[in-house]
């Protein structure tokens, strides 16, 4: 072949690279009748799953689970989630998890892929949605059981998904809210069907709760129907747990298998688990009067904590200065010492106005505790309620203060007490129910906890429970008011007790007797007479009191807690909510 037709030949075949309209010379004389089988998008994948997503948020109404869920007053898991965020802003995660009905669709099949391919005809989701979402403008993390399928029990997909969401919260470090409804996920026999068989229980789950509880990432649990095994106990373990009044219930097990363990019949779900019972144990924390109330109050608990122990609580503007004093709590205490006062309204007085979210009112009596703000700064609160067995600390009262000295301390939350405590209970009640015990519990987590404490000594402080109450740091922030009265035990029984015989001997001049000792300890116990002795290290006028509580938060806020979260960040400091 010559130079010209080999130059030639090599032309034709680069051209028959570049046009694409050509086929190549080897293909050249075949003919093809096949046609294109997908089209260029991924546009059927696409409609495919906005099907999917279609039928999976809009409710089975026919269903007898949606039918009774509706007959008990209650809001179906999507319109939970409308109400519980903000409008708009949930996103979902696992929105296609569940059990799909696939089918092939009849008609003229033209390719192979058409005769091979199935669509989905209906669609069964996961029991449990869960997702994004906004509170009050601040991203969240949210599980949801939805009851009205196989009540709330475990699905092929749940387990997973839910675990899922657990680690992301781990990760992403945001806080997780857990609408409880049901099991969670729980167990079921008819798993052992799907499984071919039992299995030794596995809660990989919890693993997780534990280390979300230690690094102070908010966990908040509404229950808002019948609670039972794995999610009560995601609900009893949260960082806050309210519970609504009108459908909500926790129980182990529900009342069929406590009938065959215990023999105990017709049980009603609010006569076994109600928030009569719940709320008055310390199980659950609050009561709301239905589903919003709930809502309502999870965004309150968030607005005083950070997404996590390693930031610091959230400050707002306040509008209540810091320096307005309180003359109204000069006459607080009465001048009467065997008479009671309310604690809740000092509290009020001293805080933010509107600031002071009280956490577990109906159990734990003797204690009152909860959230506040001093110049928008959050604190935690602790006070001896007077009102409730004069306010000598008990078991219940012990085991709840612990708790919220954790909470605090997962949080970073600075906590203010007022201590009025003539000591630990005393009685046959009190000693059968241990108060020794969870008193030393206590105690053990007041002083191995790391958040800074300012302890105001309103009036009474004696014996074991007042030492553990005010001296738990070193060096000590505590100030006390001109009704303070502090010893070994109270001056009531302490005379009977010291003064036995000489009391007896007195014959019909006992009384008089008893009354001049009594003016006696009383001149001896003069508050002044501690600080000239430098036993107190400053007495106050109550008036004063807020904008000092005011001033010291903010050091905190600017100093302290600071270079607590480098401490806390670098391992020297480990709060623990367990």
């Amino acid at each position: 072949m010559g130079n010209d037709a080999r130059a030639k030949a090599r032309l034709a075949q680069v051209s028959s690279h570049i046009d694409t309209a050509a086929p190549p010379p080897s293909s050249r004389g075949k003919k093809t009748n096949r046609k294109s089988e997908l089209p260029n998008d991924w546009s059927d994948v696409l409609a495919e799953l906005d099907h999917v997503r279609q039928l999976a948020q809009a409710p089975k109404t026919e269903t007898t689970g949606y039918q009774r869920h509706k007959q008990a007053g209650k809001l179906w898991v999507r319109e939970r989630i409308d109400l519980l965020l903000d409008p708009g802003s949930f996103r979902e995660v696992g929105s296609a998890a569940g059990t799909a009905t696939w089918i092939k669709p009849t008609g003229p099949k033209r390719t192979m892929v058409e005769e091979e391919k199935e669509t989905v005809a209906d669609f069964t989701p996961s029991n449990n949605v869960q997702g994004f979402g906004k509170i009050r403008g601040r991203t969240v993390l949210l599980t949801a059981d939805d009851f009205t399928l196989r009540a709330g029990h475990a699905d092929g997909a749940l387990m997973a998904k839910t675990l899922y969401m657990e680690k992301l919260c781990v990760h992403l470090k945001l806080p997780m809210i857990k609408v409880v409804d049901g099991a969670s996920g729980g167990g079921s026999i008819t798993t052992y069907k799907t499984q071919g068989g039992s299995y030794l229980p596995d809660l990989e789950l919890l693993n997780w709760v534990h280390k979300e509880l230690d690094l102070g990432i908010p966990q908040c649990a509404a229950v808002v129907g019948s609670a039972v095994g794995l999610g009560a106990a995601r609900a009893a373990v949260s960082h806050f747990s309210v519970i609504a009044a009108d459908i909500g219930s926790l129980f182990n097990a529900g009342p069929k298998i406590v009938e065959g363990a215990t023999f105990e019949e017709d049980l009603s779900f609010d006569a076994l688990g109600g928030p009569r019972i719940h709320c008055t144990n310390g199980v659950i924390d609050n009561v709301a009067p239905n589903e919003k109330g709930c809502f309502e109050q999870i965004a309150d608990f968030l607005s005083y904590v950070p997404n996590h122990g390693g930031l610091l609580p959230p400050v707002i503007p306040s509008s209540d200065s810091a320096d307005r004093r309180c003359p109204e709590l000069r006459t607080a205490v009465p001048r009467r010492r065997q008479r009671m006062f309310e604690v809740r309204p000092i509290i009020r007085s001293l805080v933010d106005k509107d600031s002071f979210f009280e956490i577990g009112p109906y159990w734990g009596n003797t204690v009152v505790v909860g959230f506040a703000r001093l110049n928008g700064r959050p604190v935690g609160i602790f006070a001896n309620d007077a009102m409730h067995n004069a306010g000598a600390l008990d078991t219940a009262g012990s085991q709840k203060y612990a708790k919220h000295i954790r909470l605090c301390d997962v949080m970073g939350l600075p906590l203010v007490q007022l201590v009025d405590i003539p000591g630990f209970a005393v009685g046959t009640v009190a000693e059968r129910s241990g108060v020794m015990k969870w008193g030393l519990e206590m105690y053990k987590t007041l002083w191995s906890s790391t958040m800074p404490v300012f302890t105001v000594v309103v009036r009474r402080c004696y014996g074991i429970g007042g030492a553990i109450l005010i001296g738990s740091r070193d060096s000590s922030m505590r100030v006390a008011w001109p009704s303070g009265e502090w010893g070994s035990i109270p001056l009531d029984g302490g005379i009977e007790v010291n003064h036995r015989a000489d009391l007896k001997k007195a014959g019909d001049k006992r009384d008089e007797l008893y009354a001049r000792l009594e003016a006696e300890y009383l001149n001896l116990m003069n508050p002044i007479r501690t600080a000239n002795k430098f036993g107190v290290e400053e007495i106050i006028d109550p008036a004063d009191t807020r904008p000092l509580l005011c001033s010291w938060t903010q050091h905190m806020y600017e100093h302290n807690l600071v270079e607590r979260l480098q401490q806390r960040s670098n391992g020297q400091i480990k709060p623990s909510f367990r």
